[in-house]
């Protein structure tokens, strides 16, 4: 089963553009803090890039900007293309098929005068993606691996079958 349910913010605008067959795409990045600390005592975060496609990709488009909450349901993709320089280029990326608004009005209000543009130039390679300063946001301060090396104790009546 290849199944990603993702919960970050956008670091930039969603970018949407059509395909030659004229369906739209949206490329963004979403930022998803990890939930433990480094030897440095911040949180690092994982950048993981994204493609929407056609009624999913407009209504990113629409109601996300950068910054904002995003929650998506997808799957995990490779593929590989030669780049104009002649030489091979793999990508692994989330192919959205589903997204949720998160946190408070406030965070997503994304009104009508703020539209992304859109491109209507076909899509043979995605375009490099600047990783950009993500906004904090509070995540939990307990190390989940804290009692990994721990016994722990059930007893039968502790299972549920």
């Amino acid at each position: 089963m290849n199944k990603i349910i993702l919960v970050g913010r956008l670091t930039k605008d969603p970018e949407i553009r059509s395909t030659s067959t004229g369906f739209a795409t949206a490329n963004f990045t979403v930022a998803v803090n990890r939930n433990f600390k480094n030897k440095d005592g911040n949180y690092d975060a994982d950048f993981l890039p994204c493609v929407a496609f056609r009624n999913t990709a407009e209504f990113i488009s629409k109601y996300f900007k950068k910054g904002n909450m995003i929650c998506l349901e997808g799957r995990v993709q490779t593929r590989n293309y030669d780049a104009q320089d002649g030489t091979k280029r793999y990508v692994t990326e989330v192919v959205v098929d589903n997204v949720e608004f998160v946190g408070g009005k406030s965070d997503n209000n994304n009104s009508s005068q703020v539209q992304p543009s859109i491109v209507d130039e076909p899509i043979d390679a995605p375009s490099p993606d600047p990783i950009d300063i993500m906004p904090e946001y509070d995540i939990p301060n307990s190390d989940p691996y804290e009692n990994y090396d721990k016994e722990v104790s059930l007893s039968d009546n502790d299972l549920p079958f």
